[in-house]
């Protein structure tokens, strides 16, 4: 699939999907059976029939505070293909940082998972006229009165969505601050996906596993953007993924394309690789030997690949700093690790590698289309602020344009 193919919409890219691998695997729990792309695209226009019942305009904004699941998907593709704007929720916010989103994004509706019901519990709102539980779209409340989901439904309204037309507005985990929206395009996010595909060739027969929350900007767009447009399959675990769900899961599914963060590598390298270099005294000598310590982790990669299910070609690491040490194993130990940078503002990716061009501490080169510089380095370490430009790159936050023309994150708005 090619950018100069297609419109850069979530809906045109979908349809493309559609036409071309329609009947493969697109969604599932691990351990069900996957629904299929035509099946998902059903789903979909009957949910949008109902978002229209319940008085869902194009611009309107709608959150989606749940846990991973097919569902999650289907919701965000309905709102988004009516014209509407999603507003994912990090699934770890407060009660008062839903509260704040909900109220900042002037959300009309949410869709919310069963077991953070608690999370907007006494929350009034004179925007929020609809609440949806998201495991089978049953109408908790509206002011419209009663309804009913019917799968069998279709839309009344024909949709055109623009490239240019807000998609999503992402609330930050506040690391720099109050949580700030951040405003995204449907091409922001289809240009990214599309370039991350330029770094790492995905098809119809990659199997994704999810373990980041769907809300975070990282696993939304190459977890969830990306394997659609390629028409792969994505998995998700029904429990947090702990190593008693997290194995199981990964010998069944046998996963070849996983994003995760610095800490569940570190952990794994810490508590289960470290420890089994430690059990003999021999090997602990031995391990201080450069040759023999690379012998023993090339047999401890083996083995930690083996773990993964077997057949895994691309573990994407990204949201922080790898450690040094656990990258330096990676590397001996052959295992297809790949360090990517970006921002929830460039939606997100402005810098990746492939497994086969990772190189110690470096997050590879700027991805396609994306122009990088240091502004003002330092003389002396040639440290400085990013300046980014693409068209990943938003133009400005929720209700905060004023963020545009100064603030923390102006290096980033070019």
């Amino acid at each position: 699939m090619e950018e100069n193919n297609i419109r850069l919409t979530f809906p045109g890219m979908f349809n493309d999907t559609l036409r071309k691998f329609g009947k493969n695997d697109a969604y599932a729990f691990v351990g069900e059976e996957p629904k299929t792309y035509e099946t998902v695209n059903r789903e979909i226009g009957a949910l949008m029939a109902f978002l229209e019942k319940t008085g869902i305009f194009p611009g309107d904004k709608v959150a989606i505070l749940s846990l991973n699941m097919p569902n999650w998907a289907i919701a965000y593709f309905s709102i988004t293909f009516m014209g509407a704007v999603v507003v994912p929720i990090l699934p770890d916010f407060s009660n008062t940082e839903v509260a704040n989103v909900l109220e900042h994004s002037g959300a009309k509706a949410i869709f919310i998972s069963n077991s953070l019901l608690s999370r907007i519990e006494g929350f009034k709102s004179e925007d929020l006229k609809t609440t949806i539980l998201i495991e089978d779209f049953s109408l908790i409340y509206s002011e419209k009165g009663s309804g009913k989901f019917d799968s069998a439904a279709i839309p009344i309204k024909k949709y055109k969505v623009e490239e240019e037309d807000l998609a999503s507005i992402i609330y930050t985990s506040g690391t720099t601050g109050r949580s700030k929206g951040v405003m995204l395009t449907h091409k922001n996010i289809s240009f990214n996906a599309l370039k991350g595909r330029k770094i790492q060739w995905i098809d119809e027969t990659d199997r994704f596993l999810s373990v980041l929350p769907l809300s975070h900007t990282y696993e939304n767009t190459l977890g969830l953007i990306l394997p659609m447009l390629c028409g792969s399959c994505v998995y998700y675990l029904r429990k947090p993924p702990t190593p008693s769900v997290l194995i199981p899961a990964l010998s069944e599914i046998k996963p070849t394309m996983m994003l995760t963060v610095p800490l569940i590598i570190e952990k794994i390298f810490f508590n289960k690789v470290m420890p089994t270099f430690r059990e003999k005294l021999i090997l602990k000598l031995l391990y201080k030997i450069p040759l023999f310590r690379k012998k023993l982790n090339a047999a401890a990669g083996k083995k930690l690949l083996k773990t993964f299910g077997g057949e895994l070609k691309f573990y994407g690491i990204g949201g922080a700093k790898l450690n040094k040490e656990v990258e330096k194993f990676l590397i001996e130990a052959k295992f297809p690790y790949a360090i990517g940078y970006g921002l929830t503002e460039t939606a997100p990716l402005l810098a990746g590698s492939n497994p086969q061009e990772a190189v110690l501490e470096s997050t590879g080169p700027a991805i396609e289309g994306v122009e990088l510089i240091i502004n003002n380095p330092d003389k002396k370490t040639g440290e400085g602020e990013i300046w980014a430009r693409g068209q990943n790159v938003m133009k400005g936050y929720y209700k905060e344009p004023e963020m545009t023309k100064g603030g923390s994150y102006r290096g980033w708005l070019v």
